[in-house]
């Protein structure tokens, strides 16, 4: 990443971050109970989505707004996004990303009577890149003000 990326190159790297640890904690807007670890499944083609599999007695069977947070495996992006969540009815798809990892939660594979699919259609991002470099790092060890270096790394944007 640049010293000071645009936002399509933090995008970028937001999704390439997303792609090799794609784990969120993800909530319906206005509910915070509903807040739990989820794994998104990601389509290289697709960038204005993401989806889900969960049971059909899960709080996100409600459908709707709903926002996801996103911290990288090498805590270098952060992310916070919102969406919508709707019913996923493309079985291609379905089949696509099923996958070992998600059948373990399913104790009738494919045919589990307990399956949601869900798509989130993306809306409004913010995302930080957190690898502030060498120098900003030694001024923060000193003591200096880092927060103009760290602003630089922030962009809000639509995914």
């Amino acid at each position: 990443m640049t010293d000071n990326p645009t936002a399509d190159e933090q995008k970028t790297q937001f999704w390439k971050a997303m792609a090799d640890s794609p784990f969120v904690f993800l909530q319906l807007d206005g509910k915070p109970d509903t807040a739990v670890p989820m794994t998104a499944q990601l389509d290289k083609d697709a960038n204005s989505a993401i989806w889900f599999f969960t049971q059909t007695r899960s709080d996100f069977a409600k459908l709707g707004k709903a926002t996801a947070n996103f911290a990288s495996k090498d805590h270098e992006m952060f992310a916070r996004f919102d969406g919508t969540l709707a019913i996923e009815t493309d079985r291609q798809r379905f089949d696509d990303m099923w996958n070992n990892f998600v059948e373990a939660w399913y104790d009738g594979g494919k045919d589990d009577p307990d399956i949601l699919f869900l798509r989130m259609d993306l809306g409004d991002a913010e995302i930080w890149g957190a690898d502030l470099g060498l120098l900003t790092t030694a001024k923060m060890a000193l003591g200096m003000t880092v927060h103009d270096e760290a602003e630089k790394k922030h962009v809000e944007t639509s995914l």
